[in-house]
């Protein structure tokens, strides 16, 4: 009897000790990513949807799709960079601690570094999209500040974000540039777009955010009066691009379920705020402008 009550206690020591290894084996996994993915997913469609509507818009002038290819993937791995960089570094809440997650991180630092060096050597060579030069110091600069802003807390938190999203929607007119070879009037009206796109989704997520238990139309407009002089702004400003022949007029109804998005929400009842059902809604909002706004330009051309 003692035997068999020791054999089962060896066996539910060794279950234990296994399951312990692999909810160990599952957090080390999950660290690891945390310290190479980038974690603002809503970064990768401030990036990606500028791409795609520049190269929307380029496609009905031009088809070269190499170019694009080599810009996408310069583009997308500059940007993940950042997060196993700053895990190295120790600038950002994850930071590579022993010495297994440095030398994970130092690859995939190496990795990206080399397919974006490799990308971009081939699309600068012999002088070839000398324009991306001026616009890759703008958006450093961009990125820069934003590095900035960010040491400053908080109370800056939303001002450094959009100050980056700027950077992010140089995608569309780079894009553009790239297949068609011209940076004309065309790929400044694209990167305007794009940024009022991004700032608009910006402002609103942040709203949404830090008034989920805010009712009634005048405490809403109360706390979110600057959010609703965004929208008249944007408003005011697609009117005169449009007006100056800028952008098609059809292209701005790309701009309609954002707008009527914005402005139902200080009429809208009381819901319980699901933040990732709110991720969701603006992932289908930026599909809808990406469609919308290719589709009207097209059709206005």
């Amino acid at each position: 009897m003692t035997v068999l009550n020791l054999s089962h206690t060896q066996t539910l020591t060794r279950s234990f000790n296994s399951v312990e290894l692999a909810a160990a084996e599952k957090a080390r996994r999950e660290r690891h990513r945390a310290l190479i993915v980038p974690r603002e997913h809503g970064a990768w469609g401030l990036l990606l949807v500028p791409m795609i509507t520049g190269a929307g818009v380029a496609f009905h002038q031009a088809s070269h799709i190499f170019p694009l290819i080599l810009l996408s993937a310069a583009a997308l791995s500059l940007f993940w960079l950042r997060t196993p960089l700053e895990s190295l570094i120790g600038t950002s809440a994850m930071r590579a601690q022993t010495t297994e997650e440095a030398h994970t991180v130092r690859s995939f630092i190496v990795l990206l570094a080399a397919v974006a060096a490799v990308a971009l050597g081939i699309l600068l060579w012999a002088g070839r999209n000398a324009d991306l030069w001026p616009l890759g110091i703008a958006v450093g600069v961009c990125f820069a500040a934003q590095a900035l802003l960010k040491k400053l807390g908080r109370r800056a938190r939303m001002l450094s974000q959009l100050v980056g999203t700027i950077g992010l929607t140089a995608a569309a007119p780079a894009a553009y540039y790239v297949i068609t070879g011209e940076f004309n009037t065309t790929a400044w009206m694209l990167w305007l777009a794009n940024l009022l796109f991004a700032g608009d989704q910006i402002h609103y997520v942040q709203l949404r955010l830090h008034t989920a238990k805010v009712e009634g139309f005048r405490n809403k407009l109360a706390v979110g009066w600057v959010f609703a002089a965004g929208q008249a702004l944007m408003t005011a400003t697609l009117t005169v691009v449009c007006m100056a022949r800028l952008m098609p007029p059809l292209a701005s109804i790309a701009f309609a379920p954002l707008l009527f998005r914005g402005w139902f929400y200080f009429v809208a009842e009381p819901a319980p705020l699901v933040v990732r059902r709110l991720g969701w809604s603006e992932l289908k909002h930026a599909t809808a402008f990406c469609v919308l706004f290719i589709a009207m330009f097209t059709l206005a051309r």
